[in-house]
């Protein structure tokens, strides 16, 4: 896909990233998204602004790709020629998201409501962000990226469909990372999944089944002693 030529829109994501310092956005956003790769440790995907929990990273650094791989759904923003920000849902199963190296994921992207918006958006701007939530477990991860649409590519194309949103393919979704950030995990609800308490809700049929077997042999043996 042919990137723009436009020079504002080509810098925006280096704007964004703070390799040093967070960057005040007109005196209103502090941003602290780091430059890096979905492996990098340690200080690469540390927060810097608003974080109270620092064990957020000790727990998720280097984590990146096997976040992103267990995710069944994510936020993708874009921004249209308007300057107005889009952001969309986009889910599947567990896996959709294929991490093709420490610096690029892709998956592949089926019809939806066709209205195209963040297909056109991208024309015109290749610059994304993308919000990774892991509700059970109360983690976010932020990327900064820059996307490009292929409509054709029969290797990636039989890669990324190997596990895939159910639906008509209709292009491929290819992600360069240009930044990564570890959220703070303040305010977020766990959430599960039916897949997810599938296990636990399992466990607890078995147990209340064999409960009411035990209560039914413990009133067998009571009615025993009473009779003599």
């Amino acid at each position: 896909m042919e990137q723009p030529a436009d020079s504002d829109s080509n810098d925006r994501v280096g704007d964004l990233l703070a390799p040093e310092q967070p960057v005040t956005d007109r005196g209103q956003t502090e941003l602290a998204i780091q430059r890096g790769a979905l492996f990098e440790t340690d200080d690469h995907v540390a927060p810097r602004v608003g974080d109270t929990d620092d064990s957020v990273v000790e727990d998720q650094a280097g984590r990146a790709p096997e976040v992103l791989a267990a995710r069944d759904g994510f936020y993708l923003a874009t921004v249209g020629e308007t300057g107005w920000p889009y952001v969309q849902y986009r889910g599947g199963p567990q896996g959709f998201v294929h991490v093709l190296d420490e610096q690029t994921f892709a998956f592949a992207d089926v019809r939806g409501n066709r209205q195209y918006i963040t297909t056109g958006n991208l024309v015109s701007d290749d610059c994304i962000s993308a919000f990774f939530m892991g509700y059970p477990n109360r983690i976010r991860l932020k990327i900064l990226g820059r996307a490009q649409v292929r409509d054709t590519d029969e290797a990636l194309a039989e890669r990324l469909c190997s596990v895939r949103t159910d639906g008509r393919v209709e292009r491929l979704v290819i992600v360069t990372v240009q930044g990564v950030n570890w959220n703070c995990r303040q305010h977020i609800t766990p959430r599960y999944s039916d897949a997810g308490l599938a296990p636990t809700l399992d466990r607890m049929a078995t147990l209340t089944r064999e409960n009411h077997l035990l209560e039914r042999d413990n009133q067998a043996l009571r009615a025993r002693l009473a009779a003599g």
